[in-house]
């Protein structure tokens, strides 16, 4: 029987989205109906090129092309050729493309690629229009452009949350698939530590996304706490607080998950998200959440019951002490990591992914 050929095309490889794509090709390279290819670019501090390999399936074939994070006429030219170019050597049954700048690197070299049929889906993981650190005029230019780019190349968009989903069926055919974490890799959830919040901390890089200015100013309205960013960035300096701790990148993923299991309270500060992976790592983990009122967020958290959800500082004081008692912990993180494995569990989500690959296949 001829396998199914799909090729995923990411430029954003790190974070949460690495860890997307270990489990997505663990699932879909396991599969003997799929031939999967990732291309991807190393241009991320936090890729460490030497690990892809080994995190990934053995089966799935990795390609690696250019890409960069910034608008660059020339640069942005090359990796579309570049694109094209693997497109029309590969062809591809199923093209899924991830994340602003290779969703359009990717749509359009399969717009302009007449030999290439290939069955076209766009996740955004976030919308560049939903984010909070650009002005009004620049979140409806980047609407247009989601928009208008579908209107053009077609195919269906991959929404990873719920709320994620709302927004993408405002800009064409569009269906839900979760993020989700390899629940069967954690082997044991762990004790709470202390009887009182002593540790608090945030996984992912320091970006405008994840809005380290708050969470400085969080942790000094919190002194007795020890507030700890596990990762690093561009905007680490803005992290000046006496009780900030910045571990910096760790070279395997596992490094950063065992630093994460440390944490009393997990605080999720960002100012935009599709569906953030760090938070569904916390939550399996039954370690209470407290997180900003959000996009992607909210998806995961229902307040009072698996985690709380703020609004600003002073609400997330009223947030903490409400978490402050052991057994109220106790009860958040049972609740959170018992919905966590129903709605985001990544070997359910994406064999249900595998299965609309297969049915818009054998619909061509």
């Amino acid at each position: 029987m001829q396998k199914i050929k799909i090729v995923h095309l990411v430029e954003a490889l790190g974070g949460g989205v690495y860890t997307y794509f270990i489990n997505l090709t663990h699932v879909l390279a396991s599969d003997p109906r799929f031939e999967v290819t990732v291309i991807y670019s190393d241009r991320r501090e936090q890729i460490d090129p030497g690990r892809v390999a080994q995190d990934f399936h053995p089966q799935t074939k990795l390609i690696v092309i250019p890409m960069m994070r910034e608008i660059s006429v020339s640069g942005d030219y090359r990796a579309f050729k570049a694109v094209r170019k693997e497109l029309l050597k590969i062809r591809p049954d199923i093209l899924h493309v991830h994340s602003s700048k290779a969703g359009i690197l990717g749509r359009f070299a399969h717009l302009f690629s007449r030999n290439i049929r290939a069955k076209l889906f766009y996740t955004p993981h976030g919308y560049s229009f939903l984010r909070k650190d650009v002005s009004k005029v620049k979140r409806s230019v980047f609407f247009a452009i989601e928009f208008f780019t579908q209107k053009l190349c077609g195919g269906t968009i991959v929404a990873c949350g719920d709320t994620e989903l709302l927004h993408s069926k405002k800009i064409g055919k569009a269906v839900l698939v979760r993020n989700g974490i390899d629940h069967a890799a954690i082997t044991a959830q762990p004790q709470l530590k202390t009887a009182t919040t002593e540790r608090i901390g945030i996984l992912g890089r320091t970006t405008a996304q994840r809005d380290p200015q708050l969470f400085n100013r969080l942790a000094l309205n919190n002194p007795e706490i020890e507030f700890i960013w596990i990762g690093d960035g561009e905007l680490r300096h803005l992290l000046t607080a006496p009780n900030i701790r910045i571990t910096g990148w760790f070279k395997e993923n596992k490094k950063g998950l065992e630093r994460l299991e440390k944490l009393d309270v997990y605080l999720q500060t960002s100012l935009w998200e599709g569906l953030p992976i760090a938070v569904l790592e916390a939550a399996a983990r039954e370690i209470p959440i407290i997180a900003t009122n959000i996009i992607g967020n909210k998806d995961i958290i229902k307040p009072g019951i698996t985690g709380y959800l703020f609004e600003d500082a002073e609400d997330f004081q009223v947030c903490l002490k409400a978490l402050q008692p052991k057994a109220v912990r106790e009860k958040i993180g049972q609740a959170a990591a018992k919905r966590n494995r129903l709605l985001f569990d990544s070997t359910t989500n994406f064999n249900k992914l595998a299965a609309l690959y297969v049915k818009n296949f054998r619909a061509s």
